[in-house]
């Protein structure tokens, strides 16, 4: 495995005085690697890409990029640094295209427009085809596609999914994580939150289970999909493999 490139180490973080929903959470993202965060309701997943995000105030502990300290940056200093996030909700500008939203994910280097339009269209296809269609219009699929696509004409060393398969259907979530490993694939981390825990486990490299608003389990994908313990705590039927 290389060098982590993100971690974050020993947070605690939450959203309003007091309560703390991230509780001495750790976690570590090496070059070209896919980790997923999975857990119970209200462990603190979207907590935890959000207080890496600059959006939940961290009370305590830090987030590193490489060597660079970027805790509590505010977002574009993180998008320039080499972040990207995309959020679950509300992640494109329906009123705008699909053009013109790849355009404002590229605000800060407008000059790489023709070498970024071609690496999103070529990793989704589809973007490309409804170039001049207004967002609000696309499917749940084609919008998360979208959403995926505007972090990514940053060319991030690093991005953030907060459940992106959330809302779809069976077919588009299928979809979706077949792209997110592609992505990975192409060299830029991924930390990426999901509550389909079987689907997750079984594309990335290393993943954390949430609890309480700490890192309870750890391993590769694999060991954790077939781990008894985690299966019977987390996983439930979903999770067991025969």
């Amino acid at each position: 495995m290389s060098e982590p490139i993100l971690v974050a180490d020993d947070l605690i973080a939450g959203y309003l005085p007091g309560v703390d929903i991230l509780r001495g959470c750790s976690v570590e993202v090496s070059g070209g690697e896919l980790v997923g965060i999975i857990g119970p309701n209200g462990a603190g997943k979207s907590t935890l890409v959000k207080a890496v995000f600059g959006l939940v105030k961290i009370r305590s502990g830090s987030v590193r990029l490489g060597n660079e300290d970027i805790t509590s940056l505010p977002a574009h200093k993180l998008v320039a640094a080499g972040v990207g996030y995309v959020p679950q909700r509300e992640n494109v500008f329906g009123a705008l295209t699909v053009e013109e939203n790849l355009r404002m994910g590229l605000f800060l280097r407008p000059d790489a427009w023709d070498q970024r339009w071609e690496f999103v269209t070529e990793m989704f296809p589809r973007l490309g085809e409804r170039a001049t269609q207004r967002a609000g219009l696309l499917s749940g699929g084609e919008r998360q596609m979208l959403a995926m696509g505007r972090a990514l004409m940053m060319d991030p060393s690093v991005l953030l999914l907060d459940e992106p398969s959330a809302g779809l259907s069976p077919a588009n979530q299928d979809l979706i994580f077949e792209r997110v490993r592609a992505i990975c694939d192409t060299g830029v981390s991924v930390l990426m939150v999901e509550q389909n825990a079987r689907r997750c486990l079984q594309i990335c490299d290393r993943a954390y289970v949430l609890d309480q608003g700490k890192d309870a389990h750890t391993g590769t994908g694999h060991d954790l999909l077939h781990d008894p313990k985690v299966v019977e705590l987390y996983l439930g039927m979903l999770g067991k493999v025969d």
